[in-house]
């Protein structure tokens, strides 16, 4: 009795080493670890693509807003200087309409007084085209600054 019992043992120790696997299975589990692979890749290329794309518009939309806030305020900045010029101007112009009157003021005078010895109302008149020569030139350039 001795001997089939040990001839058993053998032969169920021996039998898991003679059986060997059908190759099917094998390949098909190849083919699926490769096609598990290949959808891996693929989504990992995917996600990348994706977080590229994303990055970028984000990039594009920061750099948008930043260039916009910087035309607003050289804007104003374009703004308030023109302003403080044509105020400038502006009272340049009153100054120099004050001067004309006041010269007009002393030209009257001096006609009504002058005598016939000295004719100092050329003179007067002399200076009071010039001012208004310049008057002139004054608003031809506040013009052009409008």
């Amino acid at each position: 009795m001795r001997d089939l019992g040990a001839e058993r043992t053998q032969t169920t120790l021996t039998e898991p080493y003679r059986e060997t696997p059908p190759r099917k299975k094998r390949r098909g589990a190849f083919f699926f670890f490769a096609i598990l692979w290949l959808v891996l890749i693929a989504s990992g290329i995917t996600g990348a693509k994706w977080y590229s794309d994303h990055i970028q518009q984000q990039v594009s939309s920061d750099l948008e807003r930043q260039t916009a806030s910087q035309i607003a305020l050289m804007q104003q900045d374009y703004d308030s200087r023109l302003t403080k010029l044509e105020d400038g101007y502006k009272e340049q112009l009153a100054q120099m309409e004050g001067k004309i009157q006041a010269l007009n003021e002393l030209l009257t005078f001096t006609k009504d007084n002058a005598d016939t010895k000295t004719d100092n109302s050329n003179k007067l008149y002399t200076q009071l085209a010039e001012v208004k020569k310049q008057l002139n030139e004054l608003k031809k350039s506040m013009d052009v600054l409008k």
